[in-house]
């Protein structure tokens, strides 16, 4: 199995070392490649979106053009997962501040998006959070968005005070906190199983 992690900026080196993590304790064969290059995400089995600045993310893999392996993974079947800005990136609707930056959208996660909906850096969090298909879940926040409206395709996995933080529609997954920034493989190994389903 091959997992790509889109390695333009922000958590990267986190999500491989997990995910790898995860890989072992699945008993996994495979290997974990950040790429900031097309061709990687084409030849993968999934592919992560980490955190980082949702703006300087979008910018750079729509000029390499892994934006449109992304959007192809995701028609395959392939399970696509995005954490904080990744979510973003994969949602369809943003909110104001999503257009003043001009930020360019996958649309592959029909959901509405709020940008910094807890705050600045200082205001980040650990709270533990029940997910569904996972249990309870050590969710560490930084400057996270959430999600204040799903489609009707749309499965709420998580959900902090009035806004849902985590979401998946078919084979994408979508968080607003960081699992990567854990010791918990568990968020991890359930993208690797859905990934393993869909080979």
């Amino acid at each position: 199995m091959r997992i790509a992690v889109v390695g333009v900026q922000g958590a990267v080196e986190e999500h491989v070392l997990i995910t790898r993590k995860a890989m072992k304790k699945l008993g996994i064969d495979g290997e974990v490649v950040p790429t900031r290059k097309k061709g990687v995400v084409g030849k993968s089995d999934g592919v992560i979106i980490p955190g980082g600045e949702s703006t300087t993310i979008s910018r750079l893999i729509w000029k390499d053009s892994i934006a449109k392996e992304v959007i192809g993974k995701a028609e395959e079947g392939k399970p696509v997962m995005g954490t904080c800005a990744g979510l973003i990136l994969l949602s369809k609707h943003g909110d104001e501040q999503v257009e003043k930056t001009k930020t360019k959208l996958l649309g592959l996660l029909d959901v509405w998006i709020k940008r910094n909906a807890f705050g600045r850096q200082r205001e980040s969090f650990e709270v533990n959070l029940n997910v569904k298909n996972i249990g309870l879940f050590p969710a560490v926040f930084i400057r996270a968005p959430a999600i204040v409206k799903v489609g009707e395709n749309v499965e709420v996995l998580a959900k902090f005070e009035d806004y849902i933080v985590g979401v998946q529609q078919g084979n994408i997954l979508g968080f607003a906190f960081h699992p990567e920034l854990t010791n918990d493989t568990r968020i991890h190994e359930y993208f690797l199983k859905l990934a393993e389903s869909n080979r």
